[in-house]
């Protein structure tokens, strides 16, 4: 038998372990500069082909290789784009002739497999009140489109993240998911490349994975916080079952246009919800009967906050629903995916601390409940802490 001070011992050490891992969470998630998608509409305006873009100037001027990074903050190179968001909007809607001029090196346009040079036209550099977030201006440029011209192709360079691009005034018109270094392949000028049922699906799975992992950190928090409450299976799936309900409805009617709240209502709410399951999770033993009734009611904020993103990004109108399945299909996954992390790490906790005297499967089981206790208690603690945080910043802003 372990006295119990050996026993207090090992508790300790898995307590110190889960402080840890969770502090390093919390140390990415409180200054995370997120990187952002392009967002582009390609249209024709008078024989040329015109490119209306939201996109984050200093981000693309940086130098930082955003197909590699998730957060600014974690390139080698971070401090020259803080030194860009420093700058004057005036400052960088000067640089934006030189952002485009790298483009046209690539070549951003082709048509019918010839490099099309490219002008800018007008850049608009908002004011951004918060300075940890970053500034998506609009920048539109053209190219001059040769006689005859049936095709183009859009090639996004190597390390500018990802791009969105929407074809606009044409019957069944492209839209696609770029990743840097990579092209659209052939666009009909005059429409008809829409993407099939099956094609849609799949290209927004990784959309949807993507908004959880890496970069949802909110809805990482709240199914972590779903998980921390019991050892049980039971439990984490009424839980899980009830959030995924609520968030799809809420997401297909926002993706179509049915429900509108704005994100100044929405972001904090779901902050507050976040700071709910993590505090319950400290007090409650177990499942109580209306959790999974409030987990519903936050299941449909969060996907309010999803039908947000599909809306930035655009769902394919001749593709709709197949399209919105894929998305949500792609955030089940990154949620399961969460769980299954938070549980191998607890499962690799568990026996790092136990180490000295295991002797079976069974003695692990029987001290389970223990240390998941420790762990459930510091990981709430420190989501309750961050989604404070949160619901302070966004109810402010």
């Amino acid at each position: 038998m372990p006295s119990a001070f050996s026993s207090f011992a090992q508790k300790l050490r898995l307590w110190g372990v889960m402080s840890s891992l969770c502090a390093l969470v919390w140390a990415g998630m409180a200054s995370a500069h997120e990187v952002v998608p392009t967002i582009t509409d390609l249209t024709l305006q008078d024989g040329a082909v015109v490119f209306d873009m939201d996109v984050n100037i200093e981000a693309q001027l940086s130098g930082i290789d955003l197909d590699a990074v998730d957060d600014t903050d974690n390139a080698e190179n971070a401090s020259d784009y803080d030194v860009l968001r420093a700058l004057p909007n005036a400052d960088i809607a000067a640089r934006a002739e030189a952002l485009v001029d790298r483009w046209s090196a690539v070549p951003l346009l082709s048509v019918d497999g010839a490099s099309v040079a490219l002008r800018l036209e007008s850049v608009e550099v908002p004011d951004v009140a918060d300075g940890e977030l970053p500034r998506i201006s609009d920048l539109v440029i053209m190219g001059t489109l040769p006689e005859g011209a049936t095709n183009v192709d859009v090639s996004w360079p190597a390390g500018a993240g990802d791009l969105v691009l929407r074809q606009q005034g044409v019957e069944e018109p492209f839209t696609g998911f770029i990743s840097g270094g990579s092209s659209s392949g052939p666009i009909a000028l005059t429409g008809g490349d829409a993407a099939s049922g099956w094609q849609a699906f799949a290209t927004y799975i990784p959309v949807g994975f993507d908004h959880i992992l890496p970069k949802g950190l909110d809805h990482i928090l709240f199914v972590l916080g779903l998980f921390f409450l019991s050892t049980q299976l039971g439990p984490l799936l009424w839980q899980i079952s009830a959030f995924t309900l609520a968030h799809t409805v809420t997401l297909a009617l926002g993706a179509l246009g049915l429900v509108n709240v704005p994100g100044s209502i929405v972001e904090p709410l779901i902050a507050a919800s976040i700071v709910y399951v993590a505090v319950e999770n400290i007090f409650a033993r177990g499942l109580t009967r209306w959790r999974p009734v409030i987990v519903f009611g936050f299941g449909l904020l969060h996907g309010l906050g999803f039908a947000s993103v599909l809306g930035e990004f655009g769902l394919p109108e001749g593709q709709f629903v197949p399209a919105l399945i894929g998305f949500n299909v792609g955030v089940e996954l990154g949620q399961l995916t969460v769980i299954a992390m938070a549980a191998i790490a607890l499962w690799l906790g568990c026996r790092a601390a136990m180490a000295e005297r295991l002797t079976g499967v069974e003695e692990l089981v029987a001290e389970y409940p223990v240390m998941f206790r420790a762990w459930s208690m510091t990981g709430s603690l420190i989501i309750a802490g961050i989604a404070v945080y949160w619901v302070i910043e966004r109810t402010l802003l």
